[in-house]
């Protein structure tokens, strides 16, 4: 199973994000200068971060991108479904059949990433980060 590009970045801003603060708005150039991205592309992850109600924009000159009021809750699960969509990694050849063992093994463990992906919170992360991570490049 593999994630895309795309979900690896949302996360890495979001950790950013979660780990200054509400206060400051960031800047999409700032932020994709950080992870070495164009801010075409990450504009569009984040565009899609704010349609999930996880972060908020602010227009202007001193505007950017900043977490949502509900900061503590965001968890990896989140940001995956914002990026990914909601949808089962796996597909049995046999869907039509309930009882198909391979199916019921694989849904069992994905439900299991699932629940751990969502006790990750971003808030707990960005804690253990040093504030030599935080720096602007």
């Amino acid at each position: 199973m593999k994630y895309s590009k795309a979900t690896n970045y949302a996360l890495h801003t979001m950790l950013y994000l979660s780990a200054i603060g509400p206060d400051k708005p960031v800047g999409v150039q700032q932020l994709a200068d950080r992870q070495g991205v164009s801010s075409t592309y990450l504009s569009k992850i984040l565009t899609k971060l704010v349609k999930a109600g996880l972060i908020e924009s602010t227009p202007g000159a001193n505007g950017g991108y900043r977490l949502k009021s509900r900061k503590e809750e965001i968890s990896f699960l989140d940001i995956i479904h914002a990026i990914e969509g909601v949808a089962s990694l796996f597909e049995c050849c046999d869907e039509e059949d309930s009882r198909c063992i391979i199916h019921q093994e694989m849904r069992a463990a994905e439900k299991a990433m699932e629940e751990h992906l969502r006790n990750t919170k971003m808030i707990e992360l960005a804690r253990k980060l040093g504030k030599e991570h935080l720096t602007i490049k």
